[in-house]
C-alpha cells in the first residue's frame, strides 16, 4: 500500500466545502473527474456501507471509518461491485479520508488515499481535478 496525498486551499468555510463532498447533487458533479455519472447508495453513518457506483451500476462498497461533520470523513474499501454482485477484494488497509482544515480565508481540503498499485496512476491523474471541482463548487455557486 501507497499513500497518496492531495491538497487544496478553497475560498469557502469547512461547512460549504463538506456540503460540496457530501450532498447528493454536490458530490455527483465534483466525482465526474473520475467517472461522469457517479453516484453513491447509502448514508455518511459511521460504520454503514456506502455503494459508489458508475453509470453502469458498477462500482464499489466501503465502510465508513469516521464521520465528523466539516472535520473528516473516512472510507474503508471493501470490495467491487459488478452487475449487482458484490466481490471482497483483498485490499488491506485501502482507505480513503478527506480532511478539512479552517484556515483565515477559507478552508484546506486534503485528500489520502492508501493504494496499490494497480490504481495509483489512475488517482494521481484524477483527484487534481476532483479537488478542483470541489473548490470550484464551493467558490461558485454555494
Amino acid at each position: 500500500m501507497e499513500t497518496l496525498e492531495f491538497e487544496i486551499k478553497i475560498n469557502a468555510s469547512p461547512e460549504k466545502v463538506w456540503t460540496v463532498l457530501w450532498e447528493d447533487t454536490h458530490y455527483r458533479q465534483w466525482t465526474s473527474a473520475f467517472t461522469k455519472g457517479s453516484f453513491y447508495v447509502g448514508t455518511w453513518d459511521e460504520g454503514s456501507i456506502v455503494k459508489f457506483f458508475d453509470p453502469n451500476n458498477n462500482g464499489m462498497y466501503s465502510r465508513v471509518l469516521k464521520n465528523d461533520p466539516n472535520k473528516e470523513m473516512s472510507f474503508l474499501h471493501l470490495g467491487e461491485i459488478y452487475d449487482g454482485v458484490e466481490t471482497p477484494q483483498d485490499w488491506g488497509d485501502a482507505t480513503e479520508t478527506y480532511l478539512l482544515e479552517k484556515t483565515d480565508d477559507g478552508t484546506l481540503l486534503k485528500a489520502k488515499i492508501k493504494t496499490s498499485e494497480e490504481f495509483k496512476v489512475f488517482f494521481e491523474g484524477k483527484f487534481p481535478q476532483a479537488l478542483q471541482n470541489v473548490k470550484n463548487l464551493a467558490e461558485n455557486q454555494l
